[in-house]
Formats: structure tokens, sequence, C-alpha cells
């Protein structure tokens, strides 16, 4: 379709002054219409992606990316199960656990999750110690009956460093007056900040030898949990180690634990990205209407190239040219001002905020400070052929009509 000749003529199009400054107009409102809505989906999707990212890491964080538990009882080959883990090269570390429901009283009584943890191995696969905010992960010693709580947790429970706090866990012991809860009293010696409401306000952590004592489960664990290279490969690295172990495992990653959460995520972005597509239609349909009216303008130049032996097709390629380099013009330009509105994001917020006088996402507010932002080959990649597709369909109409034009009737009043 595209003949030089039909490249020659709609550049010709393109560069000539026309006598028409309102159908200019109309194109250049076209061209940046379609740069704003390139520049407004480059910079909303990379805050989302930057968002999740932030998220994924603050969640991550807490947690490990997979675990290897016993199926309905107390994992007892541990330590094998570390070791196995230790060896495979896509495993950065390996630590055991304990996790069970409990019930904390102090000021007031609090559900949470109480988990047990060994000090010395749970860097390898959490940031636990680095989230510190008042004493140690250290400081949990076997037999001390120590516990760090996270920092909603501590407040509401009215513990600070020292104070203590009754554990009671939903395992109950009988005794010649009955049947009573297991429940133990500790010293709170650390408090933690994970920046998520989730682990600050229903997580403790104890040692877990204190764990075994209190759920009186011997030297068995809840399981062991693994910190892997590649995270995206999580299930099916837990799932090796389990056969490796030759029993019947539980396998569980992050992505299932928290599949709901991601999977909201990305639905919002999905429904962003077409609402915000939206712009850029809305653009394509100002230039359906802009090449509407040059090709009613340009009548007589059409007829002429027509009586010069011009096809019908060629005539519809002329238009096509000069509508889609109107709108790879705009999404080029949308293209440069998403990546560098993108990439300034941080310092266009702190100018607005000390313009404006007000805190977007003051710190005491909202766990997340700033604009968290990531750019992303894909994203980018996307939404600019999606732009370019609604650009070539918008020029498909226009280009018919003036393929269609008669030169007799086009040079009747000429």
């Amino acid at each position: 379709m595209f003949k030089p000749i039909e490249i020659a003529i709609g550049l010709r199009y393109i560069r000539a002054k026309r006598r028409n400054s309102f159908i200019s107009f109309i194109s250049l409102a076209s061209m940046l219409g379609i740069a704003l809505g390139v520049v407004a989906l480059i910079a909303t999707i990379s805050v989302m992606n930057g968002f999740e990212q932030e998220l994924r890491a603050r969640i991550l964080g807490m947690v490990s990316h997979a675990t290897v538990s016993g199926s309905g009882a107390s994992l007892k080959d541990w330590p094998r199960a570390v070791e196995l883990a230790r060896a495979d090269p896509r495993v950065l570390g390996a630590a055991p656990y304990i996790e069970r429901e409990a019930l904390l009283s102090g000021a007031r009584v609090q559900g949470a999750l109480l988990r047990g943890v060994l000090p010395d191995a749970e860097p390898r696969v959490s940031e636990l110690a680095s989230k510190m905010k008042q004493g140690s992960l250290d400081a949990l010693r076997p037999g001390e009956f120590g516990i760090v709580l996270g920092k909603e947790l501590a407040v509401w429970l009215g513990a600070e460093l020292g104070d203590p706090v009754t554990v009671m866990v939903p395992e109950a012991r009988t005794t010649p007056i009955g049947v009573l809860p297991q429940m133990r009293r500790f010293t709170v010696v650390g408090i933690f900040e994970a920046g998520m409401q989730e682990y600050d306000m229903q997580l403790a952590v104890v040692h877990i030898e204190d764990a075994q004592k209190l759920l009186r489960m011997g030297d068995g664990v809840s399981g062991v949990r693994l910190k892997l290279v590649d995270l995206f490969q999580a299930w099916h690295v837990a799932r090796d180690l389990a056969d490796r172990m030759g029993e019947f495992y539980r396998v569980r990653d992050w992505s299932r634990d928290h599949a709901n959460f991601f999977r909201a995520i990305k639905m919002e972005k999905t429904v962003m990205f077409v609402i915000l597509s939206l712009i850029v239609a809305v653009a394509a349909f100002n230039l359906v209407s802009s090449l509407v009216m040059l090709v009613t303008d340009k009548q007589a130049d059409i007829a002429i190239l027509r009586t010069l032996g011009l096809t019908p097709r060629s005539v519809m390629g002329v238009f096509m040219v000069q509508g889609t380099l109107i709108g790879v013009v705009g999404i080029v330009l949308g293209l440069v001002g998403g990546v560098l509105l993108t990439l300034n994001l941080h310092r266009v917020v702190t100018a607005l905020e000390s313009v404006l006088g007000f805190e977007l996402m003051p710190a005491d507010v909202y766990y997340i400070t700033g604009v968290p932002t990531e750019l992303r080959a894909d994203d980018v990649g996307t939404i600019a052929a999606v732009a370019f597709v609604l650009c070539m369909l918008a020029t498909i109409y226009p280009a018919w009509r003036a393929a269609r034009t008669d030169p007799a009737m086009a040079l009747r009043y000429e």
C-alpha cells in the first residue's frame, strides 16, 4: 500500500501551508491529545508498578518466598530439610519456623500470629532484624521467654520494652481442676515496624525453643522457610525440595499466600490502562475529524491526482500516511514526555508539595511515603503499540472516503 509516491505526497501535505488554519489546529490538537494520553498512561502504569514493587518488597521482607511444612503434623526432620535446601544453588537461605494463632493479653487483648524463629537464622529468610525499632532480635534467647511485637500491636497492648505480655494458644492441658488453656507470660524484648498493618498489628515473634515448649511440640517445627534467588520460581523450588525429602509435605509460596492481593493490583492496572487509553481514543477521534475536513478541502487535488493516473488505493495510502505520521509524532512526543515525567516524578511531587503547602502522602498516615515508580520497557512498548493501532484505525475512514472521490464531480465547479 505504501509506495514512495504515496509517502511523498503524504509528507508534502504535512509540510505544505494549508489554506484552512482550522484544520491545522485540529491536527495539532489531535497530536497533543495523543501525546498527553501516552504521557498519562506511562506515568500512571509506572506509579502502579512502583506501588506493587514496594508492597511486594514489604511483604517479602516479613515472609519467606516459599515454605515446606509437615502434612497435619510437625516437621521432625527439619535439620535435614534445611541442609538439602542450602545445598540447592537456587536457594539463598533456609530456616525453621513455628506458626500458630495466639491470644495476647496486656492492657488490652488482641489476637495475633505467634511465630517461633531462630534469631541467628532468621536474617537468611526475612528482613525482620532490619525492621527493629526498639530492642534487638538477638535478645530472643531460649528459656528466657522473650517476645518481639509489631509496633501497632505493642501500642494496642500498651506494652513497652521489659513489660510482661501473656500469650494464650488454642492448646488445652488437663489439670486436677479441669481443662485449662495453654498460656505463658513473655517479656517484651523488641518492637519492629514492617510498614504493613498485617504484620505490625498481627505478628509476634518468639524464640523457636520457647514456642516448642509453649505448644508442647518437642523437637518438631511447623516447617522450613526458604529465600530464593528467583522469587518467581518459588513453587517449583519448594516442590523439588519436598520431593527430595521423600515423604508427603505441604508446599506454599508467596504468590499463593497473597494471591488475592496481587490479583487485585493486576486488575486495577488493567482497568486503569483501559480507562486512560480512552484519552488516546478521543485524540484519535479528533484525528478522524481533521482528516475528514482535510479530504473535503483537498477534493480538487485528489481529482487531479486521479486524472493523472493515481489509483483509489494510492489515494487511500496518501491520507493514511498523513494521518499515521501525525499519530507517530504524537506518540513519540508522549513517549519522551512520559519517560521524563516518570523518571523525575519524585521531584515534581516534591515541588508541588512545596508550592501547595501540604504533603501528598504524610508519613504519619501512610505506610508508603512519596510516590514510588518503576518504569518497565514492556509497558512502554505496549502503550506505544496500542496508541499506534488506534491512530492507524483512525485513518481508515477518512482515507477510504478520499479514495471514493469522483474526479468529474470534484472538478465540475473548478
